[in-house]
């Protein structure tokens, strides 16, 4: 490189840069894709537990906040835990804290609050400065062994305490409470499972560890939902998803038909499905009720106080209970379905989604380092007592001599240790004597350890009966050294242990724990037959008016379509038909595109109605060319103004969503023009320019989506009109006068489909139509 600054050399290619900026922005990506994946949105397998959360119990922990203590305020927790392990808003703290006590999230609640922590109808918890928490058990038994080198410690953020890496976990929290979250470029979400059946699964891939998932699933039953609900997803598709770790579960509510005497009932849905917002859930089925979409629903309330009671009432006593609730879970959140993504953090490190067998095993090599570790712990504190133990013993075999050294030495300490004690005598038969001999009987130097504790002892110790306490204290713990060796030289005695510690707590959080019990029942699904909406709908006659403006009705009964009706400033009447509310109705627009309405959908006829485009997805710049009953099996000419068309089936015009169906193929500046039954043997067609064509009905094709094919030739402007007749029976329309005339002979204006066609016959209407 040259010492010239203005060396070209030196100068930064464009290429340099773009690959410096795309190398500095990938580590950073990678850093923070890392960051995320690994302490903010995926839990780890060993406890279950994500960062915050852990951080949450820790700090709880410190503060003593026990199940059996008293509370503190929210605020001080998540103060707490903000200021000393995790450096966020203290919002997000809260929010989490505020869930881990919510039990229609939580299968097992790990915070035990005070004060308003929200609802299953989705409010939000009260200020942290209004509510107090503390722990449950079930948190203490996440927490279970930290005094005893269970786990390993890291530095907080600031390198001023320490906070463990994971907690000892004796139970499966990941599968017991569930997790969800996401990170970059992969997600979580974990339904919660019952703690009894863990532990029997537990249990059983200790004494089989080489057990498939499928015979996990003799045990795990399924998930276990905080809400309760009916899971109603086949066998088969729930072993997969266990096998594999992805998958999903269909979930319904609970419900029961209550009998109100005379004949008159209503269904109680007392339990809805997992996360699933109450007060939504009824408003969804309000808002069904309002616009007609469930004609056999009359109405719905909420009558929940600490239990769920929401009543849906029936519109008349001959409905079928089944037959509602199905259409229910089909159009609501009465079944929903919770999606499993099985993805955790194995040792903390690497994410991977597990199978049920990978995250029990994870757990279970978990419990058996917890165990390990504590039994090393212990072992370390039972050798350090008993080098205690055999300095006081030491002691009392030589009161005298260890009375004077203390009173007339200037460093007691140091004489105690440079002291020759001589040889400890055997056991003696007399009970007052010794009780058992010291580990390696004979010459005795006291240390360090040993003489800084026989000068810490306190004087009333100094008695016969202390020094009995002191030898019987030495036995036992020689008794329990030796099982803790045994413990860590033989791997059959941890997984006894480990199954011995399962056991109790499934005993803990067994049927005599709060909400121990199973919650979510397993039920196959039985599906009812779909009836037809028109089926449920009495059957009564109406009058639809829709004017010109767009705006359409439904007025009761058949009245005279003659008379006079009430339209807006400006606007006034466009179709106006008869029907019944079992109808339904296509409307075709400019666009070429049909929609349906239900008739029995349309607002009343009291007021002017409701503008149709707020019924279907009408663009801004379409109109509503056509609008008639829909007739099942029978067919419609469409055509276009550009003189294109073909017969449609009008089962194929029928569209399910309002965004319609597209049937007529039109480019601007062409629209859609017309959509008439068809009916007899022949086609009439007039333009723009009144020349009439007739030709046979055969020369069109029947499809369900196209451009369709040329209907007749113009030299200038286009289509008007068309229509089919028989042939046999002539072609009529209305004269200037209001009389129908119709013309039999019909020679000179048939021809070839695509023809010019001749002047239209004297009579004919000037505005263009056949009808």
């Amino acid at each position: 490189m040259s010492d010239d600054p203005a060396d070209p050399e030196d100068i930064p290619t464009p290429d340099s840069l773009t690959e410096s900026l795309s190398r500095a922005i990938g580590e950073r990506y990678l850093t923070y894709a890392l960051s995320t994946i690994m302490h903010r949105a995926l839990p780890d397998a060993r406890d279950g537990l994500k960062p915050v959360h852990r951080r949450i119990l820790f700090a709880m922990r410190e503060l003593r906040l026990g199940s059996t203590g008293g509370f503190r305020k929210s605020a001080k927790i998540s103060g707490d835990v903000m200021g000393n392990y995790h450096p966020h808003g203290d919002a997000a703290i809260y929010d989490a804290m505020a869930r881990l006590a919510q039990e229609f999230n939580v299968r097992y609640p790990l915070v035990d609050g005070q004060g308003n922590f929200g609802n299953i109808d989705g409010d939000n918890p009260a200020a942290s400065r209004y509510t107090e928490a503390r722990m449950t058990a079930a948190a203490e038994a996440l927490l279970e062994g930290l005094n005893e080198n269970a786990v390993d410690y890291r530095e907080n953020y600031d390198g001023t305490l320490t906070e463990p890496v994971v907690l000892p976990a004796s139970f499966p929290n990941l599968l017991a409470n569930g997790s969800s979250g996401i990170a970059v470029g992969m997600a979580t979400n974990i339904p919660p499972h019952n703690i009894v059946e863990l532990c029997d699964a537990a249990v059983h891939l200790i004494k089989t560890p080489d057990a498939r998932d499928d015979t996990l699933l003799n045990y795990v039953k399924g998930p276990d939902f905080p809400t309760g609900g009916v899971i109603v997803e086949s066998p088969e598709s729930m072993a997969e998803t266990y096998r594999t770790g992805r998958g999903g579960f269909r979930l319904r509510c609970k419900w029961e038909k209550e009998d109100l005497g005379r004949g008159q009932w209503q269904i109680v849905v007392t339990e809805i499905p997992y996360q699933v917002q109450k007060s939504k859930l009824i408003e969804k089925i309000a808002d069904l009720i309002q616009t007609k979409k469930l004609p056999i629903l009359a109405d719905i309330r909420d009558e929940s106080a600490e239990d769920v009671r929401v009543i849906l009432e029936p519109k008349s006593r001959s409905v079928d209970p089944e037959i509602l609730m199905n259409m229910l879970y089909k159009q609501s959140d009465l079944e929903t379905r919770f999606a499993m993504n099985m993805n955790v953090l194995i040792d903390g490190r690497t994410p991977k989604v597990c199978s049920l067998k990978e995250v029990l095993r994870a757990f279970l090599d978990h419990r058996r380092d917890v165990l390990l570790r504590r039994s090393r712990h212990r072992l370390e504190k039972i050798d350090h007592r008993l080098e205690v133990l055999e300095g006081f013993i030491i002691a009392f075999l030589n009161l005298d001599r260890v009375i004077d050294i203390i009173r007339y030495d200037d460093d007691p300490k140091c004489a105690l240790m440079a002291q020759d004690w001589g040889t400890i005598p055997p056991r003696a038969t007399d009970e007052r004597d010794y009780v058992s001999p010291l580990p390696g009987d004979g010459e005795t130097d006291l240390s360090e350890v040993q003489a800084e504790a026989i000068l810490n002892m306190r004087l009333r110790a100094l008695r016969r009966l202390e020094e009995l306490e002191l030898r019987r204290e030495r036995d036992a713990l020689l008794e329990e050294r030796a099982a803790l060796e045994d413990l860590l030289a033989t791997p059959d005695v941890q997984w006894a242990r480990i199954t011995d510690q399962l056991r109790e707590t499934k005993k803990q959080f067994g049927k005599d724990y709060e909400r121990g019990h199973r919650l979510s029942r397993i039920e196959e699904a039985v599906e009812v037959e779909d009836v037809p909406i028109e089926a449920m709908i009495d059957r009564e006659p109406i009058t639809v008016v829709y004017s010109q403006m767009g705006w359409i009705r439904a007025m009761t009964g058949h009245i005279d379509l003659g008379r006079e009706l009430k339209f807006k400033d400006g606007d006034g009447p466009r179709f106006i038909f008869h029907a019944e509310t079992t109808d339904r109705l296509l409307l075709m627009g400019s666009n070429g595109r049909f929609y349906t309405l239900p008739a029995s959908g349309l607002p009343g006829g009291r007021g002017m109605g409701e503008p149709v485009r707020l019924m279907v997805d009408l663009p801004n710049e379409a109109q509503i060319v056509e609008l008639r009953i829909h007739r099942p099996g029978g067919k419609l000419l469409v055509a276009s103004s550009a003189g294109d068309g073909f017969v449609l089936p009008e089962d194929d015009a029928v569209a399910q969503t309002r965004a319609g169906k597209q049937v007529l193929n039109v480019r601007a500046p062409a629209t859609a023009l017309l959509a008439k039954p068809v009916s007899g043997d022949h086609v009439a067609t007039v333009g723009e320019n009144r020349k009439v064509l007739v030709f046979p009905l055969d020369e069109l094709p029947e499809m369900a989506r196209g451009k369709g094919v040329r209907l007749q030739k113009f030299k200038d402007g286009g289509l008007s009109d068309a229509t089919t007749f028989t042939l046999s029976e002539g072609l009529s329309w209305r004269d200037p006068a209001g009389r129908t005339r119709t013309e039999t002979d019909l020679a000179e204006w048939t021809a070839k489909r695509a023809g010019a066609g001749r002047m239209a016959p004297r009579g004919f209407p000037r505005d263009n139509k056949f009808t």
